[in-house]
Formats: structure tokens, C-alpha cells, sequence
């Protein structure tokens, strides 16, 4: 197949590895990582560059996205379908399962994250992967998940602890990949944790989510959009889900 992929640079050194395996051609384009700042303008441009794609000459697009605070929500096929997948944040991605990161944003939700990728595309810039804050923007669609499971009042609770959990980051841990290692992002994470008091913790990262994307693997840690769907939250394990735009 020849497929179009569409990313977050935060993964682009992830892509171009398993891009250069894959047994089916592939193109990427990289979205600069301040768009996921505004939601709704990262939306339009990826629906802009999605309905740009010339459907004669791929089989598909795949996305390097999650839900990313509900920017991708609304996405539509149009003459292609969609491959997305099934990921809050790139942090799913990095670890390689949504059960992994539902421990971790249980266990450990005082955690930055730091990945290479990140740091490395934001010299300069003090901007850091947090699970369970706002950096990431998901705190919109994650208040609509503990809606959906517990009630309102139940989630207004949960993300006031949230909240205040956002204010004791007690932990830096950085996400090592076996391919490739940064040493300069590795020693802002390590920085950052003494200057701030936190645990250090050295994490392997999980690529199999990002792998099987590249290889056209697609089971059911994907979403697979046909023509005439959209992409909607589920508000369970599944993360998103389709939506006939018709009905």
C-alpha cells in the first residue's frame, strides 16, 4: 500500500524509524507541536491537509494523533479512510497501550513526562509532557469521560484533585526509546527533577502502537474511519469512535 501520514512532530523521529521498515510506502507530514495550544486550529488544519490528500494516489491516511484535548474530534473521511489511533495523548503512544496508561495516570499521575522528540523540537521553550495537566489539553474530554462514567458531581470532584495534583508534580520520568537515545533530554528530565525535588525514573517506552501504524497492523488499538465517518469521543476504553456524518 502506499499510505499518507499525517503527525504531531513530537513522533517524528518514531515514524521515519519504523517508516524506513515498513513493508508499504509511505509519506509523512509533520505538524508543528504548538498547534495542540488551540485545539479547534489544529483541527482545521488537519481536516484542511486531510482533504488535500489526493485519494488517487494513496490507500489510505494515517494519523500520528490521539484525541489530543479533543482536536481531532470531528475529523470526517472524505474519499480515504482514516487510521487513528485509539490514544488520549502521544503519552499512550510512548508507552505503548492504553492499559499502561491508565496505570500510570492512576499511579503516578504526579509525573512530567519527557520525551525526545519533545525536547528536542522545543529548545528554548519550557514545555514538558504532563500526564493528568493542561499542557497536554485533555482535561475537556477527560472531565467528559468521568461524566459519562461517574457522574457529574462525581467528576467535578476527580478533576479538583486533579487539579491539585497539577500543583505537586512529584515525579520526572523520562521515556527511553531502544533505537535512538537523547542524552540532552535525558539531563533536562534528571535537571529538572533535582532542581525540583522530584524522583527521577528512566522508563522504556513502548513503540508497538506507532509500529503497527507504519506497518498497516491495524487491530483493535485503531479506529478506522471510512468515507462519510467522523471522529467522535467515546467516553470509554475505546477512546474515539466513528460517526456516520449522514445520520
Amino acid at each position: 500500500m502506499k499510505l499518507k501520514c499525517i503527525s504531531c512532530e513530537a513522533l517524528a523521529r518514531i515514524l521515519y524509524h519504523h517508516a524506513a521498515s515498513s513493508p508499504h510506502l509511505i509519506d509523512i507530514d509533520l505538524f508543528e507541536l504548538g498547534l495542540h495550544n488551540e485545539p479547534a486550529s489544529l483541527q482545521q488544519t488537519l481536516q484542511a491537509q486531510i482533504d488535500a490528500v489526493d485519494s488517487s494516489k494513496y490507500d489510505a491516511i494515517i494519523l500520528g494523533y490521539g484525541l489530543c484535548g479533543k482536536a481531532t474530534e470531528g475529523i470526517t473521511a472524505r474519499n480515504l479512510k482514516i487510521v487513528v489511533p485509539r490514544a488520549h495523548d502521544c503519552i499512550t503512544l510512548f508507552l505503548g497501550s492504553r492499559e499502561r496508561y491508565q496505570h500510570e495516570f492512576e499511579e503516578n499521575t504526579g509525573t512530567y513526562w519527557y520525551a525526545a522528540d519533545y525536547i528536542e523540537r522545543t529548545v528554548g521553550q519550557n514545555t514538558t509532557l504532563s500526564l493528568g495537566a493542561t499542557t497536554m489539553g485533555n482535561v475537556q474530554d477527560q472531565y467528559d469521560e468521568f461524566v459519562e462514567k461517574y457522574g457529574e458531581d462525581n467528576a467535578k470532584y476527580l478533576m479538583e484533585v486533579m487539579g491539585g495534583w497539577e500543583q505537586h508534580y512529584n515525579r520526572a520520568a523520562y521515556i527511553a526509546y531502544d533505537f535512538y537515545h537523547s542524552v540532552p533530554a535525558e539531563k533536562k528530565a534528571q535537571g529538572d527533577a533535582e532542581k525540583n525535588q522530584w524522583a527521577y525514573e528512566r522508563v522504556a517506552g513502548n513503540l508497538v502502537i506507532l509500529r503497527k501504524l507504519m506497518y498497516a497492523e491495524w487491530d483493535n488499538d485503531f479506529l478506522i474511519l471510512q468515507p462519510g465517518e467522523s471522529l467522535a469521543m467515546s467516553n470509554d476504553d475505546n477512546v474515539i469512535c466513528g460517526k456516520d456524518i449522514s445520520s
